[in-house]
């Protein structure tokens, strides 16, 4: 674990954190393999998913169903962000010494700071405090049910569960490829490190990202930066008590490390974004103010379909945001730009 702080001229901001383990890789592959919409907008190929549910054995089997059925993985993140926790022998012991209540208080995801004591009067029992979880996630896809199993399972099946399931996916996925994938993400965390006095915290979290924007807000104090290769693509966010979590996507260059040549593919994109003269003036004029597709074509004169197109380029490369209906320039994404070139020319 690396740990260092930033600051953001003069106002108060988040510090980061960079964390590695195979456990992670684990807990999100459980969750991926169970997410059946998602899966097939992977980098990782169909092949390999249906050779990694091939190897799985009758019983493991049976285990990523619980996992599909009841979402689980969310437990195992949960607990995992209890210890840094490098080994299963570590987490087996720590899961079975858990008491019920805790196994259930640090299950059940975290709301904020002042729903804390209804997470857990939940945790203890409360029907009431359940419902008024349910009623909070309402909007999530899984969160009001979820909660409801949590509350209401019997933990020493859970804890059963999530060993057995663990053990059996580390053995079956992980183990084959233990070393390499250790030394990858070891190798991007250390990759990571290397723009850390480069950037200040906001600019460093939508690098690392290739183009989140998370703005410092109360109660949050650090942001935990987890590389995984499972997800790629996508990041995978979290939130816990006092932190704001991504587990992100490995980058290339950590994939390919004996080809110092080998560019971030966000880099890439962002440059290739900016080697055209429409995209160019596209930028210049969002740089004055923000605006809707429409006004950019009017003010362009060009039609509708085209424009679109060289705006979809630049958000593409994070280079452009639209948080709304209008556009707008990611001063962020430009400003660092030149020091990510930096690195990637300075990197042996």
């Amino acid at each position: 674990m690396e740990l260092f702080s930033t600051s953001t001229k003069g106002r108060e901001t988040y510090r980061i954190e960079l964390k590695h383990s195979l456990l992670w890789e684990a807990a999100l592959g459980l969750a991926a393999i169970t997410n059946d919409a998602l899966i097939q907008t992977l980098e990782y190929p169909k092949e390999k998913w249906e050779e990694i549910r091939k190897s799985l054995s009758p019983s493991l089997t049976a285990e990523v169903q619980y996992v599909r059925e009841k979402n689980t993985w969310k437990t195992l993140l949960q607990l995992l962000h209890q210890k840094d926790f490098q080994t299963i022998d570590e987490l087996r012991s720590y899961i079975k010494d858990l008491p019920s209540n805790e196994v259930k208080f640090i299950s059940i995801p975290y709301l904020g700071e002042k729903h804390q004591h209804r997470r857990r009067q939940a945790a203890q029992g409360s029907i009431e405090a359940l419902k008024q979880l349910q009623k909070l996630t309402s909007d999530n896809a899984f969160f009001p049910e979820y909660i409801a199993f949590i509350c209401e399972t019997d933990v020493d099946k859970l804890k059963d569960h999530l060993i057995e399931v663990m053990e059996g996916w580390l053995e079956a996925v992980i183990k084959p490829n233990q070393e390499e994938m250790s030394r990858l993400l070891a190798r991007d965390v250390e990759f990571k490190k290397a723009m850390t006095d480069k950037l200040e915290a906001e600019a460093f979290v939508e690098w690392a990202t290739n183009g989140v924007t998370y703005k410092p807000e109360p109660s949050v104090y650090k942001v935990i930066l987890i590389p995984q290769y499972i997800y790629r693509p996508w990041n995978v966010e979290a939130d816990i008590e006092g932190a704001k979590v991504f587990y992100y996507p490995v980058a290339n260059e950590s994939i390919q490390p004996n080809d110092p040549y080998v560019p971030n593919q966000m880099l890439v994109q962002k440059y290739k974004a900016l080697g055209d003269e429409t995209r160019l003036r596209i930028l210049k004029i969002l740089h004055e103010k923000s605006m809707t597709l429409q006004e950019l074509t009017e003010r362009l004169e060009m039609g509708k379909t085209t424009v679109h197109h060289h705006v979809k380029l630049l958000k593409s490369a994070r280079l452009v945001a639209a948080p709304s209906s209008r556009y707008e320039l990611s001063i962020q994404a430009l400003t660092t730009l030149p020091k990510e070139l930096q690195v990637f020319l300075e990197n042996d």
